[in-house]
């Protein structure tokens, strides 16, 4: 029964039992097979016609290991040693500069990266980090239609062409939320690992502290602290002296020169600056809009309603706080996207559900032929989602409670 039919007969429209649902995801998937495999024989992904490396974003992840096995890993930090090593890695000098910005536990990642051939291991990142996303999404739906709906997600694609760790994010991000009801400590854990990635943590303290959830909030700090220790070990005290001294070189490139091009950085910042805006009214927008998602996301979590709710709108919140968000980050948007996907599975879809999540895949889907911000659009339209299942919710005063919480079958 499609959802028309059973929004005519009164009952629950189930995804499950949705056979052109099922066809399109299957769909995307193939197409995004195949665009992989003529990419790579026709020259555009990975090798060139001429069989050279083609530089993506894994590019600097390499380098970076590189100097790590050479014994100097502050000198990933540094501008003209790191982009000089990223030439030398593809064999020619290319257009423009992957910058390193990450903290230096992510230099343990770069650094086993690094001990592979850099195409193999860009692969091999995608590979191993993919399975993760996976993974998280199918746990969160809690049925086996969230594995291809993971699969089959536009954003996907845009991660697997660059090398990029949305995966990861997308990973960890999900796989926090996914478990603090059920594995509180767990789920600290993974929140404490993605703080390689911080910009996409700016609410997790905020909420954690809001709502009392104390285990998940203090094995967060532990695991953060306890990898921040070990790179010191590892790494030495001058790696972070050479990060923190980074940040204001890379901000700078970045967010007031715009270098990375204002049109791919899918943030409100990115929207305003692409406009012709300035930066301080950039920056005035932007802090306006992470304080009030801030406070919207905390009472959220402090009200009666379904988890299913509270973590999906954390989870969008996160896209929508950070002013540094490029395409491949949308993979996390699929983490919103499958906790909607459980409360209908849960309580029945929503009259329109389905069409916004197309629409917000649609958008994330024709990036690459529009080159203008349109990402922060998909996240307001899950957004949106999510705000009319809360007011339903509270209206009925009848919040979906934990137990009902479909299991893994």
């Amino acid at each position: 029964m499609n959802a028309r039919a059973a929004a005519s007969a009164g009952e629950p429209w189930d995804i499950r039992s949705s056979r052109p649902v099922e066809l399109i995801c299957f769909g995307l998937c193939v197409a995004t097979v195949v665009y992989l495999a003529a990419s790579l024989v026709l020259g555009l992904w990975l090798f060139d016609s001429e069989g050279r490396l083609i530089p993506t974003d894994f590019v600097n992840v390499w380098a970076a290991g590189r100097l790590v096995l050479e014994g100097r890993p502050a000198a990933a930090y540094d501008q003209a040693i790191h982009q000089a090593l990223e030439y030398a890695s593809i064999g020619y000098a290319f257009d423009g500069y992957y910058g390193w910005l990450y903290p230096p536990p992510f230099l343990f990642v770069a650094a086993l990266a690094a001990t592979l051939p850099l195409a193999a291991a860009q692969v091999l990142w995608s590979l191993l980090t993919f399975p993760a996303y996976v993974a998280a999404v199918r746990m969160i739906v809690g049925q086996r239609i969230g594995i291809l709906l993971a699969c089959a997600f536009p954003a996907v694609l845009s991660n697997f062409v660059v090398g990029q760790n949305g995966f990861l994010s997308a990973a960890l991000l999900g796989g926090a939320l996914g478990l603090m009801e059920r594995r509180p400590v767990l789920a600290g854990c993974l929140l404490g690992l993605l703080t390689y990635k911080p910009h996409l943590g700016i609410l997790f303290p905020l909420v954690l502290i809001a709502s009392g959830r104390w285990r998940v909030f203090f094995a967060a700090a532990a695991v953060a602290m306890l990898v921040g220790v070990t790179s010191w070990a590892a790494f030495g005290a001058g790696t972070w002296t050479a990060f923190f001294q980074s940040l204001p070189v890379g901000s700078q490139a970045i967010l007031t020169e715009g270098q990375g091009d204002w049109n791919k950085l899918q943030s409100l910042f990115g929207i305003v600056r692409a406009l012709g805006g300035s930066e301080a009214l950039a920056w005035w927008l932007q802090g306006a809009f992470i304080g009030v998602t801030a406070i919207l996301v905390c009472a959220l979590w402090r009200s009666s309603v379904s988890f299913d709710l509270k973590a999906a709108a954390l989870a969008s919140g996160a896209l929508l706080a950070t002013p540094y968000l490029y395409m491949y980050d949308y993979v996390v948007l699929a983490v919103p996207m499958a906790f909607l996907v459980h409360a209908g599975l849960a309580s029945g879809f929503r009259r329109g559900e389905m069409l916004g999540f197309a629409a917000a895949s649609l958008l994330i889907l024709i990036f690459p032929f529009v080159k203008v911000p349109i990402g922060p659009a998909a996240t307001l339209i899950i957004a949106g989602l999510i705000c009319r299942r809360v007011i339903l919710e509270l209206r009925s005063g009848t919040a979906i409670e934990q137990s009902l919480r479909l299991r893994p079958s």
